[in-house]
């Protein structure tokens, strides 16, 4: 199908299934964490999953592409970025697979029913508080930092949404591992897998893909390390696969 776009948009290929996103270098373009979630992700046929603080769609569209997930709602308080993604989603036909709901993660409970989903993803924004900002209500900030949300909005929403047994997973940075795991049990939402994403083989990770589950019983997988690059500009073949190339 054919869309309009508007000023400084663009269409990325995504090397799955032919399709396709529309972004704005100018606002926010999605990054590897997103994709690197995407692929830690575990999502059974027939799942019904949420993505919160989807941006653009991408991990929808991915997930759409790599799963067989019945349906998939993706939860985006930006106006002009949830309209990016509904316009992907026309983009790429999926218009009965994906929705995009514009709205406030703080009132995710609000707009869906309580245990309605399988699978809960976020990528929320990593750095507390509005340190460093120069424009704190710029779209890539909102992106970045905890401006309109929190951790602990995006776990006690995730918890709430999700089926007893159901699975929720996250990409954060490492620095805050210890208040993630925290935060997680607080909320009932039991981490259950773990892996640590280094940008090279001797570097500090910069990344960590978790996953817990509702209810769940204590005991956590902590699976290899993921290294991202072999040499400057050159992916190890883990990161290939997930691109898809």
């Amino acid at each position: 199908m054919k869309v309009e776009l508007k000023e400084n948009e663009r269409i990325d290929d995504l090397q799955r299934n032919g399709y396709r996103i529309i972004q704005n270098p100018e606002k926010f373009c999605f990054g590897m964490d997103a994709v690197l979630l995407s692929g830690f992700a575990r999502v059974k046929a027939g799942a019904r999953v949420l993505d919160l603080g989807t941006g653009t769609g991408i991990i929808p569209i991915l997930l759409e592409a790599k799963t067989k997930a019945a349906h998939l709602t993706a939860l985006e308080i930006q106006e002009e970025s949830a309209d990016m993604a509904r316009r992907s989603v026309l983009l790429n036909g999926l218009a009965d697979k994906i929705d995009i709901v514009t709205g406030d993660i703080k009132e995710a409970d609000q707009l869906f029913a309580a245990a309605s989903f399988d699978v809960v993803t976020c990528n929320p924004p990593y750095m507390i508080g509005q340190h460093g900002l120069t424009n704190p209500d710029g779209p890539k900030a909102i992106a970045r930092h905890e401006i309109l949300c929190t951790l602990e909005d995006v776990v006690r929403n995730a918890a709430k949404l999700l089926k007893t047994g159901g699975n929720f997973f996250m990409v954060h940075r490492p620095f805050r591992l210890a208040e993630i795991i925290t935060v997680m049990t607080r909320y009932k939402l039991e981490p259950k897998r773990m892996q640590l994403v280094y940008p090279y083989v001797d570097k500090e990770p910069n990344m960590v893909l978790i996953e817990g589950c509702r209810g769940g019983r204590p005991r956590m997988t902590v699976e290899k390390p993921l290294i991202v690059y072999r040499a400057p500009n050159v992916y190890m073949d883990e990161i290939y696969d997930l691109y898809g190339y």
